[in-house]
């Protein structure tokens, strides 16, 4: 089959997560060893691993036809790509990540404005020397090649703009946010060129509706169980769903056969209270997309 569409793989941090999210989306990506270009159960779609730090100048640039990375780095390079969708997913988390100016935990610093003067360590470099200007306040801005929460210990900055989801590693270092400057999240961008091109949008749209099922069917169940037939009515009434319950009777019983899509959080609620009112046998599974 004729290849359509080059797809980057964020390589790092988001790997595992994202070629989890494809695989319940329904593609199986293999990485082979060091090889750049992974491997997909789908002819039309050629990979390349490719850190997010540069995947949307590679996509802007054409190198790529579409790849997913986050809208922190899209800033910083000012890349100009189409945007099809947000996917928020992480290694750790499905919410958004935030970029975050941090001191040490004793330091008098309390505001960014305290920052006058000061030497910041950061990767992201350019989004932060813009923000930075945009307030007014002249700051030192050094560019960090990793273990960034350690620049502040080791002396050689007064503070950090980092990347954080839960703050943990900032407070193991002794640090305290004193300022947000971006929420972050994945993004899945296209060469604008080839967002153009009917065979490759299309093959991009698709990804982009199963990723997004996906990411939907994490945060929900299927729930299935047995109700006697005078106590449908009543049970039914606690039963949360996208549209209605699916209800089917039983052969030559007096039971009903309920299914319904619910809230993962609300489970170990709602089936306690589910036993509790009658319902029988009753069967939590997960799924793979809602769409």
């Amino acid at each position: 089959m004729e290849k359509i569409l080059k797809l980057g793989i964020p390589k790092g941090s988001l790997q595992n997560a994202t070629i989890d999210l494809f695989k319940r989306s329904g593609w199986k990506i293999n990485v082979n060893g060091r090889s750049y270009f992974p491997d997909i159960n789908d002819d039309s779609i050629e990979c390349a691993l490719c850190r997010a730090q540069e995947m949307s100048i590679n996509v802007e640039s054409g190198v790529i036809d579409a790849g997913l990375t986050g809208k922190d780095w899209i800033a910083e390079h000012g890349s100009d790509v189409h945007v099809v969708c947000d996917l928020i997913y992480s290694k750790t988390s499905a919410r958004p990540a935030r970029w975050v100016v941090a001191v040490a935990g004793d330091s008098p610093m309390n505001a960014i404005k305290d920052l006058e003067g000061k030497t910041i360590s950061t990767e992201l470099v350019k989004f932060t020397k813009r923000f930075f200007k945009n307030k007014g306040i002249n700051v030192n801005i050094k560019f960090s090649w990793g273990a960034t929460e350690a620049k502040i210990v080791s002396g050689l900055a007064d503070a950090i703009v980092e990347i954080t989801e839960t703050e943990s590693t900032i407070k193991a270092h002794n640090l305290k946010v004193i300022h947000e400057i971006m929420q972050t999240n994945t993004q899945l961008i296209a060469n604008k060129q080839a967002w153009k091109n009917p065979k490759k949008r299309e093959k991009i749209e698709q990804i982009a509706m199963l990723l997004k099922g996906a990411l939907v069917a994490e945060k929900l169940v299927m729930i299935k169980m047995n109700i006697p037939e005078n106590l449908l009515d009543k049970i039914i009434k606690l039963l949360p769903s996208l549209n209605a319950p699916t209800i089917a009777s039983l052969y030559k019983s007096s039971y009903y056969s309920v299914e319904t899509v619910v809230d993962s959080n609300t489970v170990r609620s709602l089936i306690p209270e589910l036993l509790k009112e009658g319902a029988e046998g009753i069967i939590e599974y997960s799924l793979n997309k809602v769409l």
